[in-house]
């Protein structure tokens, strides 16, 4: 089976060829085509912008990954419908429509949440991971526009699509338990990055500040708030966060405000704010639901000092820890289309009664 899947939700235009035969893979092409020096001068992205580019680069990006998967026989078309933002995702849903058309394939709608969560189905063997004693997981999505904590229960294996080798989708079984009340973490990078006068994106400018702080370099002595780790539920807040960064740089002279050791030690405080919020309430929702294992998605998720912290405590509880590689931790079609072979079931050739759902849930 090869399955061409489409990722058009924000500002990535990317397209991706898997083969999966049996529980093997071949990775035959996973293009991903970024607009971020494009949106870099808004500090975020401009959706109508990229809904432009989308539409210009979607032809350029397939062409390339036919060329570099040697123009393969597609069996099933699959593309993100949500959630996202809408003009974006408009643009994906028609140009894979008119594919599907064309080729006279099937198409196969994909949850862009749940694909940032099976994007760690992929092992490093490319291999489909075996899963058996995964669940119940606790998985954390976190990028520029979700927070969210996911009790996945389930991956329906046992049960068998008696037309192919996937698992049936029928016994899965997700429970968002907890998400952000206003801004999300990613979010909240890129408005504290603005603040400090760094590049967006945030996440990553403001963790290479971090990485040069010393820890014992503590002269400013700053301290920011974490918001609701306290709490009994597991949810987030960042936009009092945000705040208290704008009072900090306020309340500084401008002399030190311009010092690069400044710069450093604040990054490094909003950064560790944000991982110490994340990984309380993981692991809190982890041990009150017995989970077996930690899952992460996102492009936050990505962040070095967030792997490396969560993955310790994990550890020390022996819990399962699970994180995509960094390149699929950002968005890309390769999650689209493993997504796209564990929903066989729903793929149609019925190609106008799919539609984008900015708000779709999991």
């Amino acid at each position: 089976m090869q399955i061409l899947a489409i990722e058009t939700s924000c500002d990535d235009t990317c397209i991706a060829i898997l083969k999966i035969r049996g529980r093997k893979l071949e990775i035959l092409s996973n293009i991903v085509s970024s607009q971020v020096k494009l949106h870099r001068k808004y500090g975020g992205v401009y959706p109508f912008l990229a809904k432009r580019e989308h539409q210009k680069n979607l032809p350029i990006v397939l062409k390339k990954a036919l060329k570099e998967s040697g123009y393969p026989k597609i069996d099933l078309i699959a593309v993100t419908v949500g959630p996202g933002l809408e003009p974006c995702l408009w643009v994906g849903i028609n140009f894979a429509r008119e594919l599907a058309k064309k080729l006279k394939r099937p198409l196969i709608p994909v949850n862009h949440i749940e694909a940032h969560i099976l994007a760690n189905f992929i092992d490093t063997k490319y291999k489909i991971r075996n899963t058996k004693h995964l669940f119940p997981a606790v998985c954390l999505v976190v990028s520029g526009g979700h927070t969210q904590l996911i009790l996945m229960k389930g991956i329906g294996e046992g049960e068998e699509d008696k037309s192919s080798s996937s698992p049936c989708a029928d016994a899965w079984e997700y429970k968002v338990i907890g998400e952000t009340r206003d801004d999300a973490a990613g979010e909240c990078f890129d408005k504290t990055a603005r603040i400090l006068g760094l590049s967006y994106p945030g996440g990553p400018s403001i963790a290479k500040e971090a990485a040069k702080y010393k820890t014992q370099d503590t002269r400013y002595k700053i301290q920011l708030p974490r918001p609701m780790i306290h709490t009994k539920d597991y949810d987030f807040s960042f936009s009092g966060l945000k705040t208290a960064v704008l009072y900090e740089l306020k309340n500084r002279s401008q002399k030190i405000r311009g010092k690069k050791e400044y710069l450093q030690e604040v990054s490094h405080e909003i950064q560790q704010a944000v991982i110490d919020v994340l990984i309380k309430k993981t692991i809190k929702a982890t041990m009150d639901y017995k989970a077996k294992s930690i899952i992460l998605g996102g492009g936050v998720t990505a962040n070095e000092e967030l792997r490396k912290q969560l993955k310790a405590k994990s550890y020390t509880l022996n819990i399962n820890f699970l994180a995509p590689p960094k390149k699929l931790c950002t968005d890309n079609a390769l999650m689209t289309a493993i997504t796209a072979y564990y929903h066989q079931k729903e793929k149609t050739k019925e190609w106008k009664k799919i539609r984008a759902d900015a708000n779709l849930k999991i």
